[in-house]
């Protein structure tokens, strides 16, 4: 009989990738640069997927962090997966030594994916990168020059703009501010200074953190800068008094709404910031862009946006083109550069900055905010992961000076350098605890440096080169690899009601679609029938199932499929029953690992946040060698195992929610009840039992914390009568 592979066993270091993923959330950029060259959603942690793929061997428990940090060639092992994304797994395979197969549905995703871990010449790259900074770096950054109150030529950081409507009783426009606080820093206890604007004339100058009451320098009008005409979703005019629905006017105007420029960061000489009201020479300059940006011959997006779940919302506030996310301003220096870049014509050099380029368009658009200072000043369109219209949006510099933040020159330094440096020595995060100084986090030799080809076709054989990575762009319920040829399909699956990631991806795929690759005709969406990714939690099933009954025809019989999840609600939790064991798979074991972190906006805005992810293992269901266990032993074995891996995941202090210690059971569920069940007899029980499984993980998740205050393990505690009779 073959050795359990850890990940199988109970005593896989689940708590041990914690720590790792508790380090390197906080800083993935930094520690995975190869997966942040480019905007995508639901980004997983590198640690926990090399974690998982080094926990697919036959490792005994006592030597996993050990062999974590070790080189590895598990040359004659084959990974797949079908829900690429960033490309977490496959670069993680690859460092050990894993031939890698990616698939992925959406090309902006592939197209990133294949520049951050394919070949990357540094000092051509460099060259180019200089080379397009002497044709157009000038010409951009005199877009973005204005004096200051004693006439000095400035660079100027940001101008900042406000979306203006006109008020349905009187006509006379209104500025949507909530506040006219327009800058803070982003630790106020430490450095109170804000800047406000005054209503009345339009001056700006310094106020105090939390300040209600302001006169103006100026013109001496007395107001409460906290408070400005806009109110949650409604308007005050501030002329008659009178108050409006903000979207539903907005709508009714069937345009955008329009912005006014107010502010402005500026750049001195010297290096200091001063910020400034605008000028007749602001206005005037912007307006002499507009006039050039109708002279240039750029390629413009003109892709439409289509109607979506995530597209709702702009269609409602008049939005109809990709490009109306942008002014007259952006598009002109954007069109400049993208010019310059798509001259190139060596395509691996041409690539990776056009990758660059669409990351910078993520910061350059009148959808982006700003931060305020102590931090990075730019807050990027997706920062709430939906596509929403910003009322007080920033323009940032888009080449960028020393000090910018979101611009294509610090980009290019700040992802695509990084991305190179960590290809040619990569390293692994070092936990506190294996520290030998507070500065050492990484560690490096743990693998080799990348190989730098990203093979340029699909693999049809079982025949493959060592250390190969192969990239796909299509649908994974269709393949057309080898029957039985992988040997781990490891990924991390779209939840059916999330963020509808191509519906977002278009934004880019605008700018895309305007150079394409190769002489085929380019699509007009990224959006395809095929995407794992719905409402419905029928068709989203139906998707998932096809995409996994794909994966058991290509996996080997002894093969492994490990995938992340979460999820807080109970039709969730079903889909993937149901699509999982549909497709001929079941659950072997489940191991929570902290997820993404826990400041992240979807989390900090939810009540109960999910703080962890479920790492599921699954084997071919002949494969699954368990007996039957009738309805009340798997339910006392689910809530035994599920309040062991609780109270061994909370050893380190870590926040664990309601939701979290549910998403622990019912994964434990699914893993109890699998052998001798269908997937309609396991759903069918957790659709009966689902307000006996909130009782039990509330009754654990309080013992754990009680028993915790008095240092009583709670695995020696027994199980309560109460959770006996819910089986």
């Amino acid at each position: 009989m073959k050795t359990q592979p850890l990940i199988e066993s109970d005593s896989f270091g689940f708590g041990f990738l914690s720590d790792l993923a508790e380090a390197e959330s906080w800083r993935k950029e930094i520690y995975r640069p190869l997966y942040h060259v480019h905007k995508w959603w639901a980004k997983r942690l590198g640690s926990v997927f090399r974690g998982i793929l080094l926990g697919c061997q036959n490792i005994p428990s006592a030597d996993f962090e050990k062999e974590f940090y070790q080189s590895h060639d598990f040359t004659d092992k084959v990974v797949f997966d079908p829900f690429m994304g960033s490309g977490t797994t496959i670069g993680e395979a690859h460092k050990l030594g894993y031939i890698a197969l990616g698939r992925e549905i959406n090309p902006v995703a592939v197209r990133a994916v294949r520049v951050a871990l394919g070949s990357l010449n540094k000092h051509d790259i460099i060259d180019a990168f200089h080379h397009v900074e002497l044709q157009v770096s000038e010409r951009i950054r005199n877009l973005y020059k204005a004096r200051d109150s004693k006439n000095i030529d400035c660079d100027v950081l940001y101008y900042f703009w406000v979306k203006t409507i006109a008020c349905p009783e009187c006509i006379r426009t209104v500025d949507l501010f909530s506040s006219y606080v327009i800058a803070r820093n982003a630790s106020p206890s430490r450095n109170s200074l804000t800047q406000v604007i005054c209503p009345a004339c339009g001056h700006v100058f310094p106020s105090t953190y939390g300040a209600t009451k302001e006169h103006c320098p100026r013109c001496s009008e007395h107001f409460n800068p906290q408070e400005g005409p806009a109110h949650n979703t409604n308007a005050v005019c501030p002329y008659c008094s009178s108050t409006f629905p903000i979207a539903k006017t907005i709508r009714a105007s069937g345009k955008p709404p329009k912005h006014r420029l107010y502010a402005k960061l500026l750049l001195k000489p010297n290096g200091q910031k001063v910020y400034l009201a605008t000028t007749d020479d602001d206005i005037e300059a912007y307006n002499k862009a507009s006039e050039q940006l109708k002279a240039e011959n750029s390629l413009i997006p003109n892709l439409r946006i289509t109607d979506g779940y995530n597209t709702r919302q702009v269609l409602n506030y008049g939005y109809r083109f990709w490009r109306e996310f942008f002014n007259d301003r952006q598009l002109l220096a954007l069109g400049v550069l993208h010019r310059a870049i798509t001259a190139i014509e060596d395509e691996n050099i041409r690539l990776p900055l056009l990758v660059i380029f669409s990351s910078t368009l993520e910061f350059n658009n009148m959808f982006a905010s700003y931060k305020g200072e102590g931090t990075g000043a730019v807050r990027h369109m997706f920062s709430h992961h939906i596509l929403k219209p910003e009322r007080t949006p920033i323009e940032a510099n888009v080449w960028g000076t020393e000090k910018s933040s979101g611009a294509f020159s610090t980009l290019f330094k700040t992802k695509m350098l990084r991305c190179i440096e960590y290809q040619q020595k990569p390293f692994e995060v070092l936990p506190t605890s294996l520290r030998t100084m507070p500065s050492n986090s990484k560690m490096f030799g743990c693998s080799p440096p990348f190989k730098g080809k990203v093979e340029s076709g699909w693999p049809n054989s079982n025949s493959l080169p060592k250390h190969s990575i192969f990239l796909s762009c299509g649908s994974s319920h269709k393949t057309g690899l080898p029957n039985h040829s992988v040997d781990y399909v490891v990924t991390d699956p779209p939840f059916f009601d999330n963020v509808h990631y191509s519906e977002l991806a278009d934004f880019f795929y605008a700018w895309q679609q305007l150079c394409p690759t190769d002489n085929a005709k380019t699509p007009q969406t990224t959006r395809q029938s095929d995407e794992v990714q719905d409402a419905d939690s029928i068709c989203f099933t139906t998707k998932l199932k096809a995409v996994l009954y794909e994966c058991h025809r290509v996996l080997k019989d002894e093969g492994l499929l490990v995938f992340t999840y979460h999820h807080s609600r109970q039709d969730g939790w079903l889909s993937l029953c149901d699509a999982t064991m549909d497709a001929g798979f079941h659950f072997l074991n489940a191991h929570p690992v902290k997820s993404e972190m826990s400041v992240a906006t979807p989390k900090s805005k939810t009540k109960e946040p999910i703080d962890i992810d479920m790492i599921l293992v699954c084997r071919k269901e002949h494969f699954d060698q368990r007996d039957f266990r009738d309805d009340k032993t798997a339910y006392k074995r689910a809530v035994q195992k599920a309040r062991n891996k609780a109270e061994q995941y909370l050893q380190k202090p870590r926040r664990f929610s309601m939701n979290d210690m549910k998403t622990l059971l019912i994964s434990q569920f699914l893993v109890e009840l699998c052998p001798g069940r269908s997937a309609s007899e396991v759903s069918n029980y957790l659709k009966a039992t689902i307000d006996s499984i909130d009782d039990a993980a509330k009754d654990i998740l309080d013992r754990l914390y009680e028993i915790s205050r008095h240092r009583v393990p709670l695995s020696h505690q027994p199980i309560p009568e109460q959770m006996e009779l819910f089986g």
